[in-house]
């Protein structure tokens, strides 16, 4: 089951692709996070922003979700522009428990 709130209508095939990895990590918290972001921001990042985005989602759930809840601190090699808009997007976010 996936959360997403956006369809893929109208995205190129490699967003689509992005759009669904963001949705179906395999560690539900980072499913809501790299999720909602990727519904918010796929259609609008650029080409660098696509490339940077992949590298991230490349990176095992274990290691990443440290690094988005600030538990550890962000290795200079994956520091990138999507990254601080992932990190500011995840201060914005809010979740439903009902």
């Amino acid at each position: 089951m996936t959360g997403t709130k956006r369809s893929s209508e109208g995205l190129d095939a490699r967003r689509r692709k992005l759009l669904f990895r963001s949705w179906h990590r395999g560690m539900r918290e980072m499913d809501l996070i790299l999720g909602s972001f990727a519904d918010t921001e796929i259609g609008a990042l650029t080409g660098d922003e696509i490339d940077q985005y992949e590298r991230l989602l490349d990176i095992p759930d274990t290691e990443f979700l440290p690094l988005i809840t600030g538990e550890r601190a962000v290795p200079p090699d994956i520091d990138c522009a999507v990254l601080q808009k992932i990190l500011a997007s995840r201060r914005t976010m809010t979740f439903r428990t009902t």
